[in-house]
């Protein structure tokens, strides 16, 4: 986020019409600036540079380079911007593809404008977000990826034991409101660990956190919630 001022935000899809709509649902609000639109995943690394947008709304289906792939570039070039991603669709590949490729969010288009105002702020602030529905999704699929790494499991000898309770629970899909009840102590608390967590295992976010525990074994497949 840029000093005191408003949210920077690019709007990128290939629908003219959902760019409008988007542009008139965030020009609402003052705590967000529209910056630019862009309508084609090949134009937003070099708007991004010159906009310095704090957070990308990317569409995924676009022509000639799609919302993945722009999400990668982006990512690399202009690293500052956190990206959420707007789409139709719950798609395994899209989601997992988005995540990988550096998004920090990822909500479906259906979302309210309300939510989707608080997402923007969510993912300018350094949180990752997504729908609850592709929450699931990524730790379903992580239950099924390959055999955990022995040799991942000596990044975890950084955390404490609270820490590695609080990243397992992380893991089965609880909220900060509930791992503090499941620990006994206030949400603060748990946004303090995983703080901790993400600066000590150098991640990005909750979702490379969840990532982690399953890769390290911290978490093993079929694992109860």
């Amino acid at each position: 986020m840029t000093g005191d001022g408003p949210l920077r935000v690019l709007i990128v899809d290939d629908d003219d019409l959902m760019r409008a709509g988007l542009r008139a649902v965030l020009s609402s609000d003052d705590t967000i600036e529209v910056v630019g639109e862009a309508s084609d995943g090949r134009e937003v690394v070099t708007l991004a540079a010159g906009a310095a947008p704090d957070v990308v709304l990317m569409d995924v289906r676009m022509p000639h380079l799609d919302g993945i792939a722009a999400t990668r570039a982006l990512s690399e070039a202009v690293p500052a911007a956190r990206v959420l991603i707007l789409t139709t669709f719950e798609d395994d590949d899209y989601v997992f593809g988005a995540l990988s490729a550096g998004a920090s969010g990822f909500l479906l288009k259906r979302t309210r404008p309300e939510q989707l105002i608080e997402a923007i702020h969510t993912v300018a602030a350094g949180e990752s977000l997504l729908s609850p529905s592709v929450t699931r999704t990524v730790i379903d699929r992580m239950a099924a990826a390959a055999p955990p790494d022995p040799a991942l499991a000596r990044r975890l000898h950084a955390l404490t034991a609270r820490e590695r309770d609080v990243l397992a629970l992380v893991a089965r899909g609880l909220s900060n409101v509930e791992i503090a009840a499941e620990l006994f102590v206030e949400e603060s608390t748990i946004k303090t660990h995983m703080k901790r967590i993400l600066a000590k295992l150098d991640l990005r976010d909750r979702v490379q956190a969840v990532v982690v525990a399953y890769e390290t074994g911290l978490v093993r497949p079929g694992a109860a919630r």
